[in-house]
């Protein structure tokens, strides 16, 4: 199994997003040591926004790129990879104005490309990126999984719409939402975010046995 790791909270290592996901990767390579995983810190290292020479980039053959095409398709062309390559992707980020990090707007900018990732045809698009788990570990000040804040919840719907349609369609959301509300609604959100790591990893963890027997 190969596990993709995509941390993109800028409150580093305060951060209960990237610590929840860390902590469910870890857990999964545990779970089975010949897991490989990947981790791409998109608040270390972040991704250049997509600009001029990209756009242009990506549909001029590549001998014909100039430096700085090459340099900035050859950007996106990793971060295809590492994508193409896991089995299970982890995304975390926390929910900045009602939706997701703008470090993880720019890899999906990245990863969502024409001909590489999704493609059109007489039928319509046609994602290219089929047969991944996906885990998106969301920590929210407030609660918007529930209750009148739901439509304000602009990052979830978002990356189930991006991901699907680039063909990765089982989505599963791990919430550490109330965080603003006090020591005690951190410490019961960060249990709850943890409990449902631990189910999935057991989960995990019992289908390899399955499949081994």
């Amino acid at each position: 199994m190969s596990i993709l790791l995509v941390t993109s909270s800028p409150r580093g290592a305060a951060s209960h997003s990237t610590r929840i996901a860390t902590e469910f990767a870890q857990k999964l390579v545990a779970a089975d040591p010949s897991a490989e995983l990947v981790v791409r810190d998109l608040v270390a290292n972040p991704l250049p926004h997509i600009d001029a020479d990209y756009s242009t980039g990506i549909y001029t053959p590549v001998e014909a790129r100039t430096a700085r095409q090459t340099e900035v398709v050859g950007v996106s062309d990793v971060a295809l990879d590492e994508l193409f390559a896991a089995d299970t992707v982890i995304l975390a980020t926390g929910f900045i104005n009602f939706n997701i990090s703008s470090t993880l707007k720019s890899w999906v900018d990245h990863i969502a490309r024409s001909g590489k990732s999704f493609s059109y045809g007489e039928g319509g698009p046609k994602g290219l990126v089929t047969g991944k788990k996906v885990y998106i570990v969301l920590a929210s000040g407030g609660i918007y999984s529930e209750g009148a804040a739901v439509q304000m919840d602009h990052a979830v719907p978002y990356l189930r719409s991006v991901l699907g349609f680039l063909g990765m369609t089982d989505v599963e959301v791990i919430r550490i939402e109330g965080v603003g509300m006090g020591a005690d609604a951190v410490t019961a959100a960060l249990a709850k975010a943890t409990a449902k790591v631990d189910a999935v990893v057991a989960a995990t963890a019992s289908q390899q046995i399955a499949v081994a027997a």
